[in-house]
């Protein structure tokens, strides 16, 4: 007889894997660039709440009320102004007091009205001159971005050119060849600040071009116009703008040191650096006609300033996390 097989043992099999504790979280990925600056500058909906959670930022806050209250005054001169501009009826430099609330110049011009009529002009020659140079810039940046190696050498060699060109050398040029005005400043000042913007333009063109999405979007057959239109711009402008927000403080203290020269808006307009030039003589006498232009000379750039600092903290969340 056979002996008995011994009885089989069972396979065991080795037991699954015990799943994790905590599944996996991948990094949400940041917010578009775009949306950033506009959750935060856009006014809170009524009865929502913000899309990004963050709290705005002080000093665009500090900014935007100092700039603000500047152009509060520049509207109001639009409908509203104390006294004419040429009206010089109130008494030489009569102090302040009913009617003329700050007192009068050395000609019998109402100071409050000189001062909200000045605060019309730097904006208008601030606001103009970073339009005309943002458009002439960005015409000629963008070109640039797409330049050859020795046409792109070349463009940069006359942007510097342009760049190290006096803006008052400049200025006096125009005037010269037309006439002491504040389109003569305005249209100096714009073109000495188009090759600033020109040169940050390109520059921007270039690193965004070389971008891994750029050559996909060209690999999936998309035109160059519309690279430029759906990628380029879009990922340029938030730089460019807080550039030209630095550059709108610039444009006023240009203007007014053309107007202390004597080549900005002729009288009876009331330039900011005219009043100083004309308040120079008098500053022992009647130092509000000094003091007066040159705290709202400075309340304008400082606030421009601020905003443009602002603006930037919103463009880079991490300068802002490192404050």
């Amino acid at each position: 007889m056979n002996a008995p097989e011994p009885p089989v043992q069972p396979l065991t099999s080795t037991p699954p894997p015990e799943p994790l504790a905590e599944p996996l979280t991948s990094t949400p990925p940041p917010e578009p660039l775009a949306e950033r600056l506009t959750s935060t500058l856009l006014p809170e909906p009524f009865g929502g709440r913000r899309r990004t959670g963050g709290r705005r930022s002080p000093t665009l806050v500090i900014g935007c009320l100092l700039a603000g209250a500047i152009v509060a005054v520049a509207v109001v001169s639009l409908f509203w102004l104390p006294f004419p501009p040429d009206d010089t009826s109130g008494g030489r430099l009569a102090p302040p007091g009913p009617p003329h609330l700050l007192g009068t110049d050395k000609l019998g011009r109402d100071l409050l009205t000189q001062l909200m009529i000045g605060a019309r002009i730097a904006l208008t020659a601030g606001i103009g001159s970073v339009a005309l140079g943002g458009v002439l810039g960005v015409a000629a940046g963008l070109p640039a971005g797409f330049a050859t190696r020795w046409l792109d050498d070349t463009i940069a060699a006359l942007l510097d050119i342009l760049i190290a060109f006096p803006t008052l050398l400049l200025a006096m040029l125009l005037v010269a060849a037309r006439e002491a005005s504040l389109g003569s400043a305005v249209l100096a000042i714009g073109l000495a600040m188009s090759a600033i913007v020109a040169r940050l333009t390109r520059v921007l063109v270039k690193r965004v071009l070389a971008q891994d999405f750029i050559t996909a979007s060209r690999t999936s057959g998309t035109s160059w116009p519309r690279v430029v239109a759906e990628h380029v711009l879009p990922n340029i402008w938030p730089t460019l703008l807080v550039n030209l927000a630095l550059q709108l403080g610039l444009a006023v203290l240009a203007e007014a040191s053309l107007s202390y020269l004597g080549l900005g808006a002729p009288p009876p307009n009331a330039s900011w650096g005219r009043m100083l030039q004309e308040a120079q003589s008098t500053v022992l006498t009647a130092p509000l006609g000094a003091v007066a232009p040159g705290l709202l000379l400075i309340m304008l750039v400082v606030g421009v300033n601020l905003v443009a600092d602002g603006l930037r903290d919103v463009a880079d969340p991490t300068r802002r996390r490192s404050r």
